[in-house]
Formats: structure tokens, sequence, C-alpha cells
């Protein structure tokens, strides 16, 4: 489990990339390089990171259920997620 304040931080940045996400278009556009140098550094999409909805854990996030891979299997075992079954063959 992550600590509350990684995923606080997370959100913060998530945030931050959408307020500012029209300003960088634009200033990109107009090639005004000196000025989004002087933008916040959360305010860039590359510093985001997935994190698991659940637990906050940073690696192993499956996008398309929005859960990490040990989150995920525990869930599916338990019949938690729709559609998801184990498979046997």
């Amino acid at each position: 489990m992550a600590k509350e304040s990684m995923k606080a931080r997370e959100v913060k940045r998530a945030k931050t990339v959408q307020k500012f996400s029209a300003k960088r278009k634009a200033l990109k556009e107009a090639g005004d390089y000196d000025a989004l140098q002087k933008l916040p550094k959360n305010a860039s999409p590359v510093r985001l990171h997935n994190r698991c909805k659940l637990t906050g854990r940073p690696k192993g996030y499956i996008r398309q259920f929005g859960l990490s891979r040990v989150t995920f299997r525990e869930m599916a075992n338990k019949g938690l997620i729709p559609g998801v079954t184990k498979a046997s063959w």
C-alpha cells in the first residue's frame, strides 16, 4: 500500500497538468520556449505516473482496469471484476 502522500501528490500533478494543458499547447504552437520554462514543473504531462486506484502501487499497472496486477488478480479470483474469468484449457 502506497503512502497517502504519494497518492495525493499524483492527484495534484494530474490537476496541474489539466489546468495548464491549454496554455502549454498555445505556447508550444507559438514556439515561446522561454514562457514554457516558466510554467510549473508539474504542468508537464511527462511527470504523471499511473498508479493503482486502490493501493497506489506504481508498478505492474493494468491500464484497462486502472489496477495493479496484484489487486487485479485478487479481485478477479473473488469474482469482483465482471467479465474476467480464470483461464482454463
